[in-house]
């Protein structure tokens, strides 16, 4: 059992470990650790800081964060009142701290998040600062060390939370691609998009000792699969036994491995010329006129009925379309690790001629073809084989089509021995340097951060009745709501529907559907489809590789903060 914080002022702490009652002074000198059983309490973001970095060095970063509420979105209070609580609760303007530091005199640049902060969540304005810290560490030239403890994406802020996940993950490919070290250091908790981007996708990864990190939640898992978990599932020795981490590390050796990191980046370094990096000033984080407020929903597009349609069986799945407005169609399979997921199906195929790599979830229509396909929610080893095609597309020069069509991410236990959150979090980052064309359209469901991983693209389409969300209404109401009963109200809160994303900028174009909805006349929603797909790729075709991987990144980048002020969405 993970110990838990002690309040401030308390002269007595009770362990969550071994229920042991602890003099606080003494727990405080022992990093929160318990001396008893060796439990590691959580900690906020300023102590963590004071146990990293060397006296006096740490300098936050000069942003300050605007107020943002992007969709207006209310549960049981409104967002803008639960912002309020938690700043007043934390003492901290946002749910992370971003600044310069130096560790053992090796500088750097460290984000560290805190679990207090409406649970760690990554919304807009996190996303934004986190981006921010390694743009800060490109231009020094400098490592950068995350610090994780996130229960996942902000719900409140719909699929712009979503977004995040491709936002820093390409500032964290930049990191890369400059020789720069980055490192992730994952506390308890750290799941969902958090786990799935920037916290597994970094060079390094270390996991404190108690510390929990996946794609779904044990509870999560648990409703889904109905079955108990292994013992010390997901735990930093579960990662470590199935490869997910390079080592697991004690509070009070955490520094010091991270001295020795730094110096053998720094090292290496100071061997290599590296010409200077201008530092791309980014907007202020400011609010946006509240005459640029988004607008509701289109009149007669019912969120909760979109989710129904979307969901709809007898809708075209991406093999119906791959035999209808795409030719030629060679499916390829396997991960080359192991395994072949029924749930993603891809290979080469012609569009009006044209050679093209398609890539997309494949659901069924019958009880047997969904159980068969396992609902659409791919495996790691259907995002191993989804990564593997666009990489060959690359090689190829062939660009990319993926078809996003799943409620989301397998969430069982195997996808988390299998290290779910990376396989997704690598589809992402790779998806951000891809030098060819990639096209994205969401043809029914578009859960969370297993649609993500097909759909970090340089156009993004959706089809008229398809929807696009953070987290399914039911799981957004199970938790913000006091029953799934709310599921139609979270569906309209969440803002998931095709109008409301070209709204919000996530998507370029709707595809219309023919009356009443595509599994009406699956003949024209292919050619829909394909004229769509056709319109939006083509002038894509002559733009060298270079301007499209930096128009892309441009794309993704303006999903921060600085785009969405607090009444931006206010109703």
């Amino acid at each position: 059992m993970t110990a838990t914080a002690p309040r401030e002022g308390q002269l007595w702490s009770r362990c969550g470990g071994c229920a042991t009652l602890l003099y606080r002074k003494r727990l405080r000198r022992n990093l929160d650790v318990c001396p008893e059983c060796g439990a590691h309490a959580r900690v906020a973001a300023p102590e963590r800081l004071l146990q990293l970095v060397d006296p006096g060095s740490f300098t936050a970063l000069p942003d300050r964060p605007a107020e943002v509420d992007p969709i207006g979105f209310v549960d049981l209070l409104p967002y803008p009142h639960r912002l309020t609580a938690a700043r007043a609760g934390t003492g901290l303007a946002e749910a992370v701290v971003c600044g310069t530091a130096t560790v053992g005199r090796h500088p750097c640049v460290l984000a560290v998040m805190d679990f207090r902060f409406l649970g760690g969540s990554l919304g807009c304005v996190v996303g934004e600062l986190i981006t921010r810290a390694a743009e800060r560490a490109l231009t020094d030239g400098v490592p950068l060390v995350l610090v994780t403890a996130s229960g996942g994406a902000r719900m409140q802020e719909g699929a712009l939370s979503l977004m995040q996940m491709a936002t820093v993950s390409q500032a964290i490919a930049a990191l890369r691609e400059d020789g720069l070290l980055t490192v992730s250091v994952l506390t308890d908790p750290t799941y969902g998009g958090v786990a799935a981007s920037f916290a597994t996708n970094t060079d390094v990864v270390l996991a404190e000792n108690g510390a929990r990190m996946g794609f779904a939640g044990p509870r999560v898992i648990r409703q889904v699969t109905g079955r108990d978990l292994p013992e010390g599932f997901q735990t930093a020795d579960f990662l470590l036994r199935h490869g997910q981490v390079d080592m697991v590390v004690p509070r009070h050796a955490l520094r010091g491995r991270l001295v020795a990191l730094l110096a053998a980046a720094r090292a290496v370094r100071r061997s290599a010329s590296r010409p200077a990096v201008p530092r791309q000033e980014p907007s202020p984080l400011v609010a946006r006129p509240a005459g640029g407020a988004i607008a509701e929903t289109a009149p007669g597009g019912d969120a909760w009925e979109t989710v129904r349609l979307a969901r709809h069986p007898g809708r075209p799945t991406t093999l119906d379309y791959l035999e209808t407005a795409f030719d030629g169609f060679v499916e390829l399979h396997g991960d080359r690790l192991g395994a072949d997921c029924p749930a993603v199906v891809g290979g080469l195929a012609r569009l009006d001629g044209r050679p093209v790599m398609v890539i997309g979830h494949q659901k069924g229509h019958t009880t047997a073809e969904l159980v068969g396909r396992n609902f659409g929610m791919a495996s790691p080893a259907g995002h191993r084989k989804a990564l593997r095609l666009m990489r060959l597309a690359a090689r190829l020069g062939l660009p990319v089509v993926t078809l996003v069509d799943t409620p989301g991410a397998d969430p069982g236990v195997s996808a988390e021995e299998q290290g779910q959150a990376a396989a997704i979090a690598e589809n992402i980052l790779a998806l951000t340097v891809l030098p060819t064309p990639v096209v994205a359209v969401i043809t029914g469901e578009g859960g969370s951060g297993g649609a993500l991983a097909l759909a970090v693209a340089d156009r993004v389409l959706m089809l008229q009745h398809a929807v696009y969300s953070v987290i399914s209404p039911e799981g957004c109401a199970a938790i913000l709501w006091p029953d799934r009963g709310a599921a139609p109200q979270a569906a309209r809160a969440l803002r998931l529907t095709a109008p409301d994303l070209c709204r919000l900028g996530i998507v370029d174009d709707v595809v219309p559907e023919p009356a009443p909805a595509a599994h009406h006349d699956p003949g024209a929603a292919a050619q829909a489809l394909r004229e769509a797909v056709l319109a939006h790729l083509l002038p894509l075709l002559d733009v060298p590789p270079a301007t499209l991987v930096r128009r892309r990144r441009q794309r993704f980048r303006r999903f921060g903060a600085a785009r969405f002020g607090a009444r931006a969405g206010a109703r």
